[in-house]
């Protein structure tokens, strides 16, 4: 049965809430647990079912650094002579204008395709889910296309940007329409959805014609009223990336026991990402690390509480790291202090800085800059044209 079916990640979407994460890459292959990037809950949801065909189209996005990070897809076991991993630029260079030598190589790899079906997944939506299940139950259905959705009782505090899945009296998918935070109790799209590669090859040509690239979500919502759909109902962990206030959210989600449990110990099925050959966390006497997320390669010799460090994260003696994110390479001097702060790759927060934010407006840090007393001001400035969380 899954031998049938590939799957496609959409990563072509781009918030102005998460700028100051994705100036220089992707939001797809921005880090995330300290070890993992966004897309590879996507991508291992995928492989755990069996699929070994996967496409990921991109929008407008420099796609270097998930090119970097996926590699050929040895860690997902997607490295084949048949099938494997395969990415592809946007097909429109405007949005009225389209790249012919992009829609036919794009159009190309599901015509190569050997597999009649599709899943379809967009990869800022994290959860662990048993795709095996789903596909199963969108066969018993008969429908044309299946749904995945989960209900929330915080859609008017989170999911911004999100799709709400109307479900009627009888079961059925009435409609698909964004989140706006008018209501606690909704049902959240996952924009998951099982179709077949005809159905879909068909809704991107009808789209393409209107001069128009949609994404996955887009062409399900564009097509809704002409075709079956079946409702499938998701129960576990369920988080969406598209703010610099949902993604500091989402790390924070990390530290407690129950959340890891469902993402990365769910029923046998594992979260796989690149692998780093680099040596275990160095922990100093002086080190005071509680309820923290701490990859390899880390030194610490400070106090950190309720963090996630990434690989190579160095915590200088007399540092004080606390509700922050500290991203690969990122050295906090001695005397340093930081309060809800994500602080990107490669970066030097110098000796006794303080820097404090609210929970609810983390700071970002953003990559290569290096910090001292006289562009901390210029950073506030900076910072304020893209959390407006």
């Amino acid at each position: 049965m899954l031998n049938d079916y590939m799957g496609v990640i959409y990563v072509e979407t781009s918030f102005d809430n998460i700028r100051a994460l994705t100036k220089v890459r992707p939001l797809a292959s921005v880090p995330v647990g300290g070890s993992y990037r966004v897309i590879d809950f996507s991508l291992s949801n995928l492989v755990n079912a069996g699929i070994r065909n996967v496409g990921i189209f991109g929008g407008m996005e420099d796609l270097n650094s998930l090119t970097d990070h996926l590699g050929k897809g040895a860690e997902w076991d997607l490295n084949r002579k048949k099938d494997g991993i395969f990415i592809f630029e946007r097909m429109l260079d405007t949005s009225f204008s389209a790249h012919v030598n992009r829609i036919k190589k794009n159009m190309e790899y599901f015509v190569r395709s050997k597999q009649k079906n599709v899943v379809i997944m967009s990869s800022h939506l994290v959860c662990n889910i048993d795709i095996r299940d789903v596909i199963k139950n969108h066969e018993e259905s008969g429908k044309e296309v299946t749904v995945v959705y989960k209900k929330v009782d915080n859609a008017n505090e989170k999911f911004d940007n999100c799709d709400c899945v109307k479900i009627d009296k009888n079961g059925e998918i009435d409609s698909i329409g964004q989140n706006l935070f008018f209501r606690k109790d909704e049902n959240i799209s996952l924009e998951i959805f099982v179709l077949s590669k005809e159905l879909l090859t068909k809704f991107i040509f009808d789209g393409i014609q209107d001069g128009s690239y949609y994404s996955g979500r887009d062409l399900i919502s564009k097509n809704i009223t002409k075709i079956s759909v079946n409702p499938y109902e998701f129960k576990g962990y369920l988080a969406c990336i598209n703010s610099t206030k949902e993604y500091f959210d989402f790390n924070m989600d990390l530290l407690k026991k129950q959340n890891r449990d469902d993402l990365f110990n769910k029923d046998g099925r594992n979260i796989y990402t690149k692998v780093k050959d680099t040596p275990p966390t160095l922990f100093k006497e002086s080190a005071e690390v509680t309820n923290t997320l701490v990859s390899n390669g880390c030194v610490l010799a400070g106090k950190v509480k309720n963090s996630i460090l990434a690989r190579g994260a160095v915590i200088e003696k007399r540092a004080v790291v606390e509700n922050c994110i500290i991203l690969q390479g990122s050295v906090i001097q001695s005397g340093a202090v930081l309060k809800n702060i994500i602080v990107d790759k490669n970066n030097v927060v110098k000796s006794n800085e303080r820097l404090s934010a609210s929970k609810n407006y983390p700071l970002v840090i953003e990559k290569t800059i290096r910090w001292d007393k006289n562009n901390l001001y210029n950073f506030v400035d900076e910072i304020n044209k893209y959390d407006d969380d």
